[in-house]
Formats: C-alpha cells, sequence, structure tokens
C-alpha cells in the first residue's frame, strides 16, 4: 500500500466552513490548510492566525472559510533551492510554502520541521587532503594544509562537520604529504560520528586522480571537494541540482569580478569605436567542489595524475552533460597566507559549524 502524502490532509474546498479548518488544523498537525479547487490548483492558505482574526471581526465557526483565506501566499516552484526557501521562511516567520508547478497546481508542501532537519544521504564526499602547501610555509612544515588550524580545529574537521550537518555521514580523505598526520587525528571518524576511510597517493594525482583508487567504485554520484575550501554553501543542494539535472557531471562555480586599472579602448581595425573608462569583467571561477556520476569513472586511468578540469574536458568530448552549479555563499580556498589569514577573519560568519567560539 502506498504510503499517504501527508500535506495531502491539509486539504479543502474553497466551499468549506471555518469549522472544516479547524479541524483539519487539529487532525493533519501542519499548522495549515490548503484550499484547492478540484483540479488540485492552489486558491489560497488558512493558518490559526486567519481563523482568530475572523473570529475577532464577527465570523461564526459555521461561516464559509471564504472570508478568511490568504490569497496570495509566498509559494515556490518545483526544484527551487532548499537553502533559499529555509531563508524565505525566516525572513517572514513562516513554517510552511507551499510548492506549485505549472497553472499554480499544488505539488507539495515545504515545512520548516523537515527542511531544517537533516536529511540521511548516502552519498560518500571525497575530500581531497594530500597536497604540500607549499605557498603556506613554514605553517605546513611540519602539518599538512588541510590540518591547519581555524577556529581551534583542522580545516578538514570544519568541512566534515559541515557536511554532516547536511546529514551526509560517509568520507573518503585523499592523503599524501604527511598523511599519517590525517590518518592519526581522525582514524576511522567515530570520534565525529561519521565513517572515514582512506586512499594514499604515492606521488600526487592530481585534483581527480584519487577518484581512480577508490575501491569498491561507487553506486551512488560521489561529491569531491578540495580539503583547502572554506564554504556556506550546502552540498546536498549541489547534489540534488545534479540529480534533477540529469548531470553525469557538476561544478560548482563563482562569479569572480575584475576591475580593470585603465581605460579600455575600443576598436573596430585601427578605427577607434569607444571608451570604457576602468570596467569590470566578470568571470566563473571553478570553486573546487563537484560530483560525479560512477560511470564517469571510465575515464581516469588508476594512479594517473588527472586534474578536475581534465576530467570535465574529456566528457565534454564524449558529448556527456556537464553542468555548472552557481553558488552565491560565503566561500574561500585557502592557497596562500593570505588567504588563511582572510579565512581566520571571516569564519566565524560563515555559519552552522564554521564558528570562532568552536
Amino acid at each position: 500500500m502506498a504510503e499517504e502524502v501527508v500535506w495531502k490532509k491539509a486539504l479543502l474546498p474553497p466551499s468549506a466552513l471555518i469549522r472544516d479548518a479547524i479541524q483539519v488544523l487539529s487532525e493533519a498537525s501542519l499548522r495549515i490548510v490548503l484550499i484547492v479547487d478540484e483540479d488540485l490548483t492552489l486558491i489560497g492558505t488558512i493558518t490559526d492566525g486567519d481563523i482568530r482574526r475572523g473570529i475577532l471581526k464577527g465570523l461564526a465557526i459555521d461561516s464559509v472559510i471564504s472570508d478568511v483565506i490568504n490569497q496570495k501566499p509566498i509559494v515556490v516552484p518545483q526544484g527551487f533551492p532548499r537553502a533559499e526557501v529555509l531563508r524565505i521562511m525566516g525572513a517572514n516567520k513562516i513554517f510552511q510554502i507551499p510548492v506549485v508547478g505549472e497553472d499554480r497546481r499544488l505539488v507539495d508542501l515545504h515545512l520548516w520541521d523537515e527542511l531544517s532537519s537533516p536529511t540521511s544521504r548516502d552519498n560518500t564526499i571525497l575530500i581531497m587532503a594530500g597536497g604540500k602547501g607549499t605557498r603556506l610555509l613554514p605553517k605546513t612544515e611540519k602539518t599538512p594544509k588541510p590540518m591547519l588550524r581555524l577556529g581551534g580545529k583542522p580545516i578538514l574537521e570544519h568541512i566534515i562537520e559541515r557536511a554532516k550537518s547536511e546529514g551526509f555521514s560517509r568520507f573518503i580523505l585523499a592523503i599524501h604529504h604527511l598523511g599519517e598526520v590525517i590518518e592519526e587525528y581522525f582514524g576511522d571518524g567515530k570520534s565525529l560520528g561519521v565513517k572515514i576511510s582512506y586512499v594514499k597517493e604515492k606521488t600526487p594525482l592530481g585534483t581527480a586522480g584519487a577518484l581512480s583508487l577508490i575501491e569498491p567504485k561507487p553506486s551512488e554520484p560521489i561529491i569531491v571537494t578540495n580539503g583547502d575550501v572554506l564554504t556556506d554553501f550546502r552540498y546536498g543542494d549541489l547534489l540534488d541540482f545534479h540529480v534533477q539535472n540529469n548531470a553525469n557531471a557538476t561544478m560548482a562555480v563563482q562569479v569572480n569580478e575584475t576591475k580593470i586599472p585603465y581605460g579600455v579602448v575600443q576598436t573596430k581595425g585601427v578605427l577607434i569605436t569607444g571608451f570604457e573608462e576602468k570596467p569590470t569583467q566578470a568571470f566563473l571561477i571553478n570553486a573546487g567542489v563537484y560530483v560525479i556520476e560512477p560511470a564517469c569513472l571510465v575515464f581516469l586511468k588508476k594512479g594517473r595524475e588527472t586534474n578536475m578540469p581534465d576530467l570535465f574536458e574529456t566528457l565534454i568530448g564524449h558529448n556527456l552533460s556537464t553542468l555548472a552549479y552557481l553558488i552565491h555563499e560565503s566561500w574561500i580556498d585557502i592557497g596562500g597566507h593570505e588567504e588563511f589569514t582572510t579565512a581566520a577573519k571571516k569564519l566565524s560568519t560563515l555559519g552552522d559549524k564554521h564558528s570562532e567560539s568552536n
């Protein structure tokens, strides 16, 4: 027997009475009534606040609900990012948002309690933690870069805890330079409430090469992130975007703006056609986080150095779907001393576990 869709318990036709709405609020326990026509087109919503205001105006519980319907509720389309739904809920102090499809047909109901609690995800996250971090010497002379401490804990621990807060519990750490330091600190992950295994690179294999060492091969899309990237965007949103769009590989990208410090001369041949004073150019840059389908791993040769852009180029050459996922959230690539200092200053603004007080 198919599982009953909970939000359908909250449906009422526009001809219903306030008494019916009160009963639905009590029985469905969703704190909202969804008013729809026979085709599930959303007409409006009713909350207990709407009913209270109606009764204060003199309506009886046997009055038709038309006088208490909110005919302009906040709604979102299918596929709308989870983080944005939560942001809208928080900004408007609401706990439910209907999801509508074409012609405003009701297809789902987002609930704060469900969205704010992490959904368990079986996907593995591979964290590239084998780099030497030469730009951060002497800090990295005896400490691998992902183990440098920010806010009292290693960068790697921030990444793992961030992912864990979204329901991810399976991690693979690709290690090489001073890898024993990482393995001794994290072990099997039990102390963090997750499962951690390792792939050990005999020589540096680039940002994609470690994927060729994973045994057994993953059966679900695998998330890959550089071990020196701290970000506030959600790995789960990236994964959902990848799956919903049937992609073979997805790359998180961010807008980077570069201001040209000179006036730019526009020409056609030798003819000057115009000028632009100190223009700003915007580019999409690789944010160092990816989702890869297991089928794509056949393009990697075991133990051969391969960078992620090379893998994407190969996939593009085979006419496979490679997508860009634009992120707007905080993102810090800890490459050198300047970025490390910036990360230390900004860590407290990144949300969740990224707090200087930890």
